[in-house]
């Protein structure tokens, strides 16, 4: 099948790599030292799925017509990406991959002609230089739609056979419980540490725990009902919300279990690294934002998104001692 996947960092370049090695006819829409190491030596995979060298069809823009494609950009450079390779879209499904709780709503109405359809990343990939993805964590990816959705079951069916995926019927409830399990990007990116180092530093972790618990109240608020990700249930949130500090560790806990042991930046510290813009307004951005839209407030995510764009702006991390003194808790 002739597929196009536009945004070759980590996420949507590993798909495309994973695509490649089934066998489908893969171009890449990239940019920068990205798109220059694609055209020099391929884009590289290695890790938890194994080592593939794909060698692809690629350029700042799609080239050619798809029959079924991917955008998997910053939630940030979506809609940019899309309108730039919009006639090439139009009239094939679409599968948008990205964090956050707009990709559907600002996709959408750009391509009014194609099947658009959202995805969620569960498996953990760092693009360790331009044009090289590593799988650190395997997992799934999720795909919004019913039994019944035609074009949900298109993309199931196209991406099963190379990579762990679940058709889920409550794509809101499910960006919401993905949001819970982003949390874990602020710290990493404002200290500089893997998310399994913040989660074994007590106090780092108290924050942690404080800004899950401050997201699950937050889209409780807003009606979400929190679709199962990755054995992570509405009942569990619920849970986690009223256990006192000490208890409620153990889902952070349990996350550094289920990452393994190589390090796991998360992709708000890649981008940091990269010099990037990250997607941090997007992330705990949503739960602020979401808060200020119904009356409340979401202090502990405001203050991580602020010291994040702090840590772009300066280009130095924050030691453990320092966040802490930043964001005091009650």
């Amino acid at each position: 099948m002739r597929i196009g996947v536009i945004g070759a960092g980590a996420v949507g370049g590993a798909l495309a790599a994973l695509l490649d090695r089934a066998g489908h006819d893969v171009e890449v829409a990239a940019r920068g030292d990205t798109l220059t190491a694609i055209r020099t030596r391929g884009l590289r995979l290695s890790g938890a799925w194994g080592d593939h060298v794909a060698r692809l069809d690629s350029g700042g823009v799609l080239s050619r017509g798809a029959e079924f494609a991917i955008v998997a950009t910053k939630a940030q450079d979506s809609a940019d990406a899309i309108r730039a390779n919009a006639a090439l879209l139009r009239g094939i499904p679409v599968l948008v991959v990205q964090n956050g709780l707009t990709s559907l709503s600002e996709s959408a109405p750009l391509l009014p002609r194609s099947d658009v359809v959202g995805g969620l990343a569960l498996f953990a990939a760092s693009l360790t230089a331009p044009g090289e993805v590593t799988i650190t964590t395997g997992g799934s990816l999720y795909v919004g739609g019913g039994e019944h959705d035609t074009p949900a079951r298109f993309v199931v069916g196209v991406l099963a056979p190379v990579i762990p995926t679940t058709l889920v019927a409550d794509f809101e409830g499910a960006q919401w419980t993905k949001l819970v399990i982003n949390q874990i990007n602020a710290l990493p990116a404002i200290t500089g540490l893997s998310a399994q180092t913040v989660i074994a530093t007590p106090a780092l972790r108290r924050i942690l725990v404080h800004s899950m618990r401050e997201a699950v109240r937050t889209g409780r608020a807003a009606g979400a009902r929190f679709a199962e990700v990755q054995g992570l249930t509405r009942r569990r949130l619920r849970a986690f919300t009223a256990l006192p500090d000490w208890a409620a560790q153990f889902l952070p806990l349990a996350m550094a279990r289920s990452m393994g042991v190589t390090p796991n930046p998360g992709s708000t510290l890649q981008s940091i690294r990269r010099g990037v813009a990250t997607e941090i307004d997007h992330l705990n951005g949503a739960v602020v934002a979401t808060a200020e839209r119904l009356g409340r407030q979401a202090p502990v995510n405001r203050s991580l998104v602020e010291l994040v764009h702090e840590v772009e702006r300066s280009h130095r991390f924050l030691t453990p001692d320092e966040v802490v003194a930043r964001i005091p808790l009650d």
